[in-house]
């Protein structure tokens, strides 16, 4: 495989759903603009990527896609001080509190209704000449090790690699011996189950999998890429977490807030 260094690598991140299991948020606001403390959490996973050199980006966009455009167009005017001359409309900034200025960031509208196939698929002629690039969904955070990640893809010599991460538990697990409880845990993070945590390695190979726009990413190409033998999986067994609840955002606004994020590694 072509070697490219993360400066050459683009990072696909899916940022069109409509969010419906966060509908109090999500109403006003597409889901990558739900914010984690201060920040949206589209901004957590892009520091994630840039913290390993990854600054490339393209927002595969659909739900209220536009509020994503205008979030970074006026990214200076949220995070700076500035000086602004009514006459001429110049802006000047004085201090900016943001040291983001290296990213470049590709917006596509990939269609309303478009399925997660079928967003990827509609950005074909941006990365069909690509050696490899990465893939994510724009709702979840982990403290993997992307190098690490893109490390075992290589070595695969395969077409796709998905991370498979142990989700937590939504309930506490009570352990019980008659009508006792002998062991109880909070949310206990499962030991045996591997659940698609996205965070992929693809090549081009994945658009010869893809048909239109109602194509699902995580049904029949996936199925297809592994029952070719196609499908690589990189198991992480530390944290990772998606936002699919009101619940779940509040759980990450809190780690942050307190300092507790276990994916800040900038």
């Amino acid at each position: 495989m072509t070697t490219a260094t993360a400066g050459d690598v683009k990072v696909v991140i899916l940022c069109g759903g409509l969010g419906t299991r966060l509908r109090e948020e999500t109403e006003y606001r597409p889901k990558p603009l739900v914010p984690i403390g201060e920040r949206p959490i589209l901004w957590h996973i892009m520091k994630i990527y840039s913290s390993f050199g990854y600054r490339r980006f393209v927002l595969a966009l659909g739900y209220k896609g536009e509020m994503i455009k205008d979030y970074f167009l006026n990214y200076d005017l949220r995070y700076s001080d500035i000086t602004l001359d009514l006459g001429s409309m110049e802006i000047t900034p004085l201090d900016r509190r943001h040291d983001e200025q290296d990213w470049s960031i590709t917006f596509v509208d990939t269609g309303q209704d478009t399925m997660t196939g079928g967003r990827l698929g509609r950005l074909e002629a941006l990365l069909r000449d690509e050696s490899r690039f990465l893939l994510t969904y724009g709702d979840g955070v982990s403290d993997l090790d992307i190098r690490a990640l893109v490390d075992f893809h290589c070595r695969s010599e395969r077409s796709v690699t998905v991370t498979g991460v142990h989700p937590l538990a939504r309930f506490g697990e009570l352990v019980v011996e008659g009508d006792r409880v002998v062991k109880f845990a909070e949310k206990p993070q499962g030991e045996r189950e591997w659940i698609n945590g996205g965070f992929f390695v693809m090549t081009p190979q994945v658009f010869d999998y893809l048909e239109g726009d109602e194509s699902v990413l995580e049904g029949e190409p996936l199925e297809r890429l592994a029952a070719d033998g196609e499908l690589a999986v990189y198991r992480h067994s530390g944290y990772w977490q998606c936002v699919d609840t009101y619940r779940d955002m509040l759980a990450l606004g809190h780690q942050w807030d307190t300092g507790q994020a276990p994916w800040k590694r900038w």
